[in-house]
């Protein structure tokens, strides 16, 4: 039995750098999943541990519909990109506008949550254990999302200028991987603060 061998042809392939924006973004999502797993950590750590009321059980109401509201804008903003590389610059700022009343409603939720936490409950910050973690691993998000508000708002400004075109997909296809990223943790914090710290 003969073994024939074949040669393999050694062509070089071209390597391309990634793209520097998704880089970027992939560098501050690892650095910010970092913060929030500190936060979330830390929130566990003190669960059950303050010495005087109001408990998690006595004040939290679930957030579903506005917890939603924020989970659905994940997919306005992935067919908002998807639409400005094909090129259908009418429907992504729909779409893209959409991502921005959504996100709009959560913080508005998580506002009211907050002001009927503060003045009917009497959670704040300095209440107890529980108001200290609550409130800086709920903020830590709110902030995040407002941020994100705040970017996308500038994009549907220079969209509503005829400045974004196909050209920008890539741009705006990296911060919607921040908008994501936002959604993404707040499934954790929903879970923590609201399934398991309950």
């Amino acid at each position: 039995m003969s073994a024939i061998t074949v040669p393999i042809s050694e062509t070089p392939r071209a390597w391309t750098l990634p793209y520097r924006g998704k880089v970027g973004m992939a560098c501050l999502i690892i650095a910010e999943s970092a913060i929030f797993t500190i936060f979330v950590v830390a929130y566990l750590f003190y669960l059950g541990k303050s010495l005087t009321g109001p408990t998690p059980r006595e004040v939290l109401e679930t957030p579903i519909f506005f917890t939603a509201c924020l989970l659905s804008s994940s997919l306005t903003i992935h067919f908002a990109s998807k639409l400005l590389e094909r090129g259908k610059r009418g429907a992504f700022l729909g779409l893209w506008f959409l991502t921005i009343v959504l996100g709009g409603l959560f913080l508005f939720g998580t506002g009211q949550e907050w002001h009927r936490l503060i003045y009917e409950r009497g959670l704040t910050i300095s209440t107890n254990l529980f108001g200290t973690t609550y409130y800086s691993l709920v903020g830590l998000h709110a902030f995040h999302v407002t941020a994100g508000l705040l970017m996308l708002a500038i994009v549907l400004l220079f969209g509503l200028a005829g400045r974004v075109g196909r050209e920008q997909s890539a741009r705006v296809n990296v911060l919607s991987l921040y908008w994501h990223f936002v959604d993404v943790v707040w499934v954790v914090v929903f879970t923590v603060v609201y399934v398991l710290g309950r």
